[in-house]
């Protein structure tokens, strides 16, 4: 699959270079969750440059140091004098070499250095402490681990706080990208970008892996993920245990219970027995892996609150593959694929609402833009979105079969929202997955951040 939508990334990274060579050496850090294409994107904006890539396996240092060694020495093409045992030695000629020359040093998985040795974090912030000044490296540390590398680099208390010039993070594809891949492909449809979406959430790798198999239609890619040996099934727990360590399972057991509607902590807590707060505030802070909703126009302070899994894939393993792992794992796949087909027009339902948010978001005219519910899940309305400029307010009622619209009845949930928003010009929409292409022509206008 050829290289798709990073072009602000590569600006920005590009821009880092130029100034290196016109100042002095910078740190940039790439972060986000595992196959996203942080190292593709690293690598793309470096094979125009001289380079240095490294990667941090999990192995002892002093064999690091070696294999990095024979990377240092093929860069500068000449051997080196001595042995090195600790990678701070190493980082130090690498510093040295940028004050006689400018390139690019990448070093991948950098927050393993935690558990192979995490004085090396001291020892490096010391190393560019004495030469930042002097370098034109541009260093480039990448990390997948999203709360290691927040805590390497934004924790005050940690010896690199404040040293990285820029943090990236990564997301997944937009739906525009993943619209023009289809095309790309010569299978778009909305229905296709739409089913898309829904599983894979847009992250690269996993379109990759379908797109490589011919699979693009949901009853294909439901197929491939539903199979002996499938590289799906273990995903999500593969992507969070290091995440959340030896406590996952309580983790697991939260973000298995939110991915089937168990939004609230109330309701969270009343099914696990069990006080969720710490739990849920580090999955939201630390962890990145949910977000707390709260309707359109309440007070910062109301506890009228849900909680969301941000990621399209994490969501979907937790529904669909953990909660039925011992089906998966006795291989009734035809079983699964039958009760994935029953339960995904209900699922399906909220990712379409965030993926016409996520599109309209794109057009950059709304200054809020969310869903909204009062007390006791009454009044829902799918989408609002707020224009202050313009003194308009738009809402949305989204169903996958544009059939079952009732306009009428979201004119009458509105009431009560729209004595804040007296004199609003008022716009009402049904939406369903044949609207998508629509959506997007009329919202695409890139966004700048």
């Amino acid at each position: 699959m050829k290289f798709y939508n990073r072009e602000q990334e590569l600006n920005i990274l590009n821009d880092i270079y130029k100034q290196c060579h016109d100042s002095y050496g910078k740190i940039t850090v790439i972060t986000g969750r595992r196959r996203i294409g942080k190292t593709l994107l690293a690598k793309k904006y470096a094979e125009d440059k001289d380079h240095l890539y490294l990667f941090t396996s999990k192995k002892a240092e002093k064999l690091i140091c070696d294999e990095f060694l024979i990377e240092y020495e093929d860069f500068i093409h000449e051997k080196h004098i001595g042995t090195i045992d600790r990678f701070s030695a190493l980082f130090e000629l690498l510093l040295k070499l940028g004050t006689k020359k400018k390139y690019v040093l990448i070093i991948d998985e950098f927050q393993e250095f935690k558990n192979i040795n995490k004085s090396t974090f001291s020892e490096i912030q010391k190393l560019w402490d004495v030469y930042k000044f002097e370098t034109h490296v541009h260093v480039v540390f990448i990390g997948s681990i999203y709360s290691l590398m927040t805590e390497i680099f934004q924790d005050e208390k940690e010896p690199l706080y404040g040293r990285a010039d820029r943090i990236l993070y990564i997301k997944p594809f937009k739906p525009t990208t993943i619209k023009e891949i289809l095309e790309d492909y010569n299978y778009y449809s909305e229905e296709n970008l739409f089913y898309n979406y829904l599983i894979t959430g847009g992250v690269p790798r996993y379109q990759e892996l379908l797109y490589e198999n011919g699979n693009f239609t949901k009853e294909n890619i439901i197929n491939q993920i539903f199979q002996r040996d499938s590289f799906f099934i273990e995903e999500g727990r593969s992507l969070l245990i290091q995440e959340f360590g030896k406590e996952y399972g309580i983790y697991f057991s939260i973000l298995e219970l939110i991915s089937t509607g168990k939004t609230s902590r109330s309701e969270i807590e009343s099914i696990l027995g069990k006080s969720v707060g710490g739990y849920l505030e580090r999955l939201e802070k630390e962890y990145d892996v949910v977000v707390k909703v709260k309707p359109i126009g309440v007070k910062k302070d109301s506890r009228n609150q849900k909680y969301t899994i941000k990621d399209n894939f994490i969501r979907f393993w937790f529904r669909f593959i953990y909660k039925n792992m011992t089906i998966i794992q006795n291989e009734r796949f035809d079983y699964i694929k039958k009760l994935v087909e029953r339960d995904l027009s209900t699922y399906a339902g909220p990712i379409l609402e965030k993926l016409f948010i996520e599109i309209m978001n794109n057009s950059q005219k709304y200054g809020l833009i969310g869903t909204y519910w009062e007390r006791g899940n009454v009044n829902e309305i799918d989408i609002i979105a707020v224009d202050d400029l313009l003194r308009e307010i738009y809402f949305a009622e989204v169903k996958l079969n544009k059939d079952k619209i009732k306009m009428i009845k979201l004119e009458n949930k509105t009431k009560k929202i729209l004595q804040k928003y007296n004199g609003f010009n008022v716009i009402y929409e049904g939406l369903s997955i044949a609207d998508i292409d629509r959506k997007i022509r009329e919202n695409n206008t890139p966004c700048s951040t």
